[in-house]
């Protein structure tokens, strides 16, 4: 919309999504070059963000892709957004309805099976009814449906790749040696293909190492709280902050709650979200500046004063 063009590196596991991307743009009739694809390594990515010509970096990634990138903008004077990692918190409060927050809870962590940044990961419930979400969410886990992607009746698709269905099996036992219980799933489904079985681990303490980790995948972290100050302790003691959810019946209550919540976005009666028209990014590890609206456009503009004596 400004003018900017973008070279892209992709995930190296993604060259027909970037292939896809760039075709998109020229379907839509924008300029050869407004959107290129290099397909390089990190070490030739490091001399492409120091080339003079380049004036900005954005990166989507992990927390340790965020430091080297940030890292070697830094270095060569370029500004740079980064949008992290999360585990972001899906706080039940004890007049919340059930219905509404079983139904966005399933959403929220389940969807693109699990693997996303906004993802609700963190289940923080109100101990008079925890009993009764937890009930109900398990029963709604269960009856998904696993299989292709491209089928409309599968509501439970693979991991992306092998080495990240290993890498959460991994994150899930070492859990449990740490004290955590699974009362769901917790093992590789028995069919062709880099399927998790839907998770649900409880009794997860802050000395297990899965407290403060992400699980990028269909697994759930269930923690019950008495009242809401304990509430909005256990959503920010998390070295992330990108999204985060309230439910309740009490809008104001949910307004109050999400002003202490330590995170870029907070929704209320929804699992966090993204539309062009709301700033997106997060605090702390999940990295820093904003995408979409006015805001995410601002990121990337510089801004001239000409003053006239």
């Amino acid at each position: 919309m400004l003018g900017n063009t973008v070279i892209t590196k992709h995930a190296p596991n993604v060259p027909q999504c970037a292939l896809a991307f760039e075709k998109l743009f020229l379907d839509a009739g924008a300029p050869v070059g407004t959107w290129s694809n290099v397909f390089i390594d990190n070490e030739q990515s490091a001399k492409v963000i120091a080339d003079s010509r380049i004036r900005g970096v954005a990166l989507t990634g992990s927390e340790r892709a965020g430091s080297a990138v940030a890292s070697e903008a830094g270095q060569a004077l370029k500004k740079s957004t980064m949008e992290l990692g999360g585990s972001d918190p899906f706080i039940v409060l004890d007049d919340a309805d059930l219905d509404t927050a079983v139904k966005w809870g399933v959403l929220g962590r389940m969807e693109n099976t699990g693997q996303a940044c906004i993802a609700a990961k963190r289940f923080i419930i109100q101990e008079s009814i925890a009993d009764k979400f937890l009930s109900r969410f398990k029963n709604e886990l269960e009856r998904l449906k696993p299989g292709d992607p491209m089928d409309p009746e599968t509501s439970l698709g693979p991991l992306c790749t092998e080495g990240a269905l290993n890498g959460v099996l991994m994150q899930i036992d070492a859990a449990v040696k740490g004290g955590a219980k699974v009362l769901l799933g917790g093992k590789k489904l028995n069919r062709r293909g880099f399927f998790l079985e839907p998770t649900i681990l409880t009794d997860v303490k802050p000395d297990n190492p899965a407290f403060h980790q992400e699980f990028f995948a269909p697994v759930a972290m269930v923690f019950r709280v008495k009242h809401e100050k304990e509430a909005v302790d256990m959503a920010n003691d998390s070295p992330y902050g990108l999204g985060a959810t309230v439910m309740t019946k009490d809008v104001e209550r949910g307004k109050r709650i999400a002003r202490q919540v330590d995170s870029g976005m907070v929704f209320i009666n929804q699992a966090t979200s993204t539309a062009p028209d709301l700033p997106f990014g997060g605090v702390k590890n999940s990295g820093y500046g904003r995408e979409l609206s006015r805001l995410g456009i601002g990121e990337f503009v510089n801004k001239k004063l000409i003053h006239v004596a």
